[in-house]
């Protein structure tokens, strides 16, 4: 069993219903895994699924998933992780953005392996990445 968190990249495909990510993800949760979600990524999801044409319908589709996928809500710890991870980063020359710099400290904390096709990531100590959506 894994424990999964997603990034907005890999959170947006799961409400197009023939989508080859929405269906891998449905499987793996049959099969027992876990997908939780950063609420800084959950907040680019929700504005990018609702500014298509299908916007309505797109929330509504989120709406039936939600209760499968846990949310993360960044604390003040978070807050301070997230901006020190940055300014490691920024010493070594790599950006990382603000939302970016959440998810990953929630990946690390929670010990989750985190969704994405994002290669800034790849800069992020420690931080278990798989992308989905290059199979």
């Amino acid at each position: 069993m894994s424990n999964y968190l997603l990034d907005t990249n890999h959170a947006s495909p799961l409400v197009t219903l023939h989508h080859p990510l929405r269906q891998r993800v449905l499987a793996a949760v049959a099969a027992g895994d876990t997908f939780a979600i950063a609420v800084p990524a959950l907040t680019e999801t929700l504005y990018g699924i609702s500014t298509t044409p299908r916007g309505i319908y797109n929330r509504i589709v989120w709406a039936q998933l939600a209760p499968q996928i846990m949310g993360y809500i960044p604390d003040v710890a978070d807050a301070t992780d997230a901006a020190d991870l940055q300014i490691r980063l920024r010493k070594q020359g790599r950006q990382l953005a603000t939302v970016d710099a959440l998810i990953a400290v929630t990946a690390l904390r929670y010990d989750l392996i985190l969704l994405t096709t994002d290669k800034d990531f790849l800069a992020v100590p420690n931080l278990r990445l798989e992308n989905w959506r290059a199979d």
